[in-house]
């Protein structure tokens, strides 16, 4: 057969049906390690020599089909599953830096990625200039002789700005480091970074992935165009590691290095492991990605213009709206939708808006994004709390500000459910 399509993908990918009990759902191996075939087998292994089921800190059954499906859906050469969103950012990078290095990352950033890179990375000597990634001048200023990586968000959170790939993957190959974007937001349904030039995408597979809320995840998918061998830049790469004898991770993996140094290297030695359980539950969420967010991104165009038109509206920030400045980016990027998560504000400010908050009734209160429940929060006292009002005012979150994730109820519940939250708010303000 020809190439699978997504949707084909999505439901097949990385499974072949066992030899022994043709289950037609990817099994749960609950397990943590597996009997080797001999002592020459079990040595191969531990050698990196021969691929196997190691150890459930490196590898397992179950977490393998996510990593190939993910993989397959991105066009990626290979990809690791880790416990988290934040572990899966967290390994993207330390996987290339070290103390004294830099890097370049967008100041509209989720508020647990900025105060990673602001706060716990400066403690290990590697820093972090954050930039208005629509000022490409200021991009490129902001590259330093020892900056390893530029990091994005493709929708940001929690304004759904929309990232310029190509142009930023240019600024950033021409500077010799990768372009690392966090596609949690669109998932590679709405657009598949690594056709834009992207070169790593990391996701919290706790979103849109798997759906449900019910599964904490991350994601690493490497692209396997990067070239980490162009300059000295990467030596954890391109240098023996004496861990495993002086194994070089680009002459054993190829083009699959990176993504290979993360499984061998970082999760033996920090192992924020993926449960098979969370796993399993995360392919379910797969298996109906496309059909979730094209009703995410449908429900969320309606109620965007909804709010637009609303008198107790003061302002929304979404970029399927014609007046967004990024209007034209989401038609290049995104034709599908421009995500379904977005911002708002309320006449009447910031007091209007906790109205707001403590009046829906079908929107739910909670913290988390990308499930088939739609949920409110104010980002600037919880998502983003950690930020100065000085990042606060950079990452264009104001006091004021609402945010949406929309998610696939019965769109004229939720316009209903806003609209007399908001008639409430500046009614009682």
């Amino acid at each position: 057969m020809t190439a699978l399509n997504f949707d084909t993908i999505a439901l097949h990918g990385g499974y072949t049906p066992d030899a022994e009990a043709h289950a037609t759902s990817v099994p749960i191996y609950q397990t943590t390690s597996y009997v080797y075939d001999s002592a020459e087998d079990a040595a191969e292994q531990f050698a990196l020599d021969k691929p196997g089921q190691l150890y459930t800190r490196f590898t397992n059954p179950t977490t393998e089909v996510l990593e190939k499906r993910l993989a397959e859906l991105e066009g990626g050469v290979g990809a690791v599953a880790v416990a988290s969103g934040m572990a899966a950012i967290n390994y993207a990078l330390e996987n290339i830096t070290v103390a004294g290095d830099h890097l370049v990352a967008a100041n509209t950033l989720y508020g647990g990625t900025h105060n990673l890179l602001a706060t716990a990375y400066p403690r290990r000597g590697v820093t972090t200039t954050f930039v208005d990634i629509d000022d490409l001048a200021a991009v490129k200023a902001a590259i330093q002789p020892n900056t390893k990586a530029l990091y994005i968000e493709l929708i940001g959170n929690p304004n759904s700005n929309i990232a310029d790939l190509s142009a930023l993957a240019e600024v950033a190959h021409v500077a010799g480091i990768p372009l690392i974007v966090d596609n949690t937001f669109a998932t590679a349904y709405l657009n598949q970074v690594f056709d834009f030039g992207a070169d790593i995408v990391v996701y919290s597979a706790t979103k849109f992935l798997s759906g449900h809320g019910a599964a904490l995840g991350g994601i690493v998918v490497d692209s396997g165009h990067f070239d980490w061998t162009q300059n000295d830049k990467f030596p954890g790469l391109t240098e023996p590691d004496e861990s495993y004898h002086g194994l070089v991770y680009t002459e054993k993996f190829g083009n699959a290095a990176y993504v290979n140094r993360i499984r061998y290297y970082l999760l033996r030695d920090s192992g924020a492991t993926l449960s098979p359980f969370n796993a399993w539950l995360i392919l379910l969420g797969l298996e109906t990605l496309s059909l979730r967010v094209q009703r995410h991104v449908d429900n969320a165009q309606k109620i965007a213009e909804f709010l637009a038109q609303h008198p107790a509206v003061a302002w929304v920030n979404y970029a399927g709206l014609p007046d967004s400045p990024y209007y034209e980016l989401a038609q290049t990027y995104l034709p599908k939708g421009p995500g379904s998560i977005f911002t708002f504000g309320v006449v009447g400010g910031a007091s209007a808006g906790r109205k707001v908050l403590d009046s829906v009734q079908v929107f739910t209160h909670f913290a988390s994004s990308g499930e088939g429940k739609s949920s409110i929060l104010h980002p600037a006292s919880t998502s983003h709390a950690q930020l100065s009002p000085a990042e606060l005012l950079a990452s264009g979150t104001r006091p004021e500000t609402l945010r949406l994730s929309v998610g696939i109820e019965d769109v004229a519940d939720l316009i209903a459910d806003l609209d007399q939250a908001l008639q409430l708010a500046v009614t009682e303000s």
